[in-house]
């Protein structure tokens, strides 16, 4: 296989894969739609430099390690449906406090609505917390890395395009978020869209939690 093939091969995939809706997809056009934009920026930071971690440690062989290893793959499993479940439910609590419109979403920074920072740890937390990312990195990037050719520079090469293609369905969702802001600067529609990606996310942790 030709490198070029490889690489649009993988972008194909990859591109498909960012285009389903999940986790990622939930927090962006949430933080989004708040108008939280530099939020929603470390948001999307954060998921890329999971994404970056994941790659460069398939490369490395790291991540077949973690798939290999019945007992740390459980560990990373329960750890990230802990979290999101954690997360979701913050989430539809803060509904039911008065002045939730100006709440935040991490905990650890509470006094910052729009932080950045806040938005990378949440991405990152989100993205490495889910084994099912290591095992998919583990089980297709191998397969477009063309024989012959180094493993850790190909493989980082492959990363980085789907770091760029995610970074591109980002703005788009980012952008598109920007166009209801407006609707959502009421205390009720910020409650309406915090219950809905609140009950997302935590039926995500526990799908996590129950998957095998």
């Amino acid at each position: 296989m030709a490198i070029s093939t490889a690489v649009w091969s993988f972008a194909l995939v990859v591109g498909l894969l960012t285009l389903t809706p999940g986790l990622d997809t939930a927090l962006i056009l949430r933080t989004s739609m708040l108008g939280h934009a530099h939020r929603a920026w470390g948001v999307v930071l954060g998921i890329q430099g999971g994404i970056l971690v994941w790659g460069a440690f398939t490369s490395l062989g790291v991540t077949a390690l973690l798939t290999a290893s019945h007992l740390a793959y459980e560990c990373l499993r329960w750890a990230g449906a802990a979290y999101l479940v954690w997360l979701g439910l913050r989430m539809i609590r803060d509904t039911f406090r008065t002045g939730h419109g100006s709440r935040v979403l991490d905990a650890a920074a509470p006094e910052s609505v729009d932080s950045p920072l806040g938005g990378v740890r949440q991405g990152a937390l989100t993205n490495l917390l889910n084994p099912k990312v290591g095992a998919f990195y583990v089980a297709v990037l191998p397969q477009f890395i063309p024989a012959g050719t180094q493993q850790l520079p190909m493989g980082l090469l492959l990363t980085l395009v789907h770091i760029v293609l995610g970074l591109l369905w980002s703005l788009v969702l980012i952008g598109c978020a920007r166009l209801l802001h407006q609707w959502l600067r009421t205390q009720r529609a910020q409650r309406l869209l915090d219950r809905v990606t609140g009950t997302v996310i935590t039926s995500l942790g526990l799908r996590l939690a129950v998957s095998h």
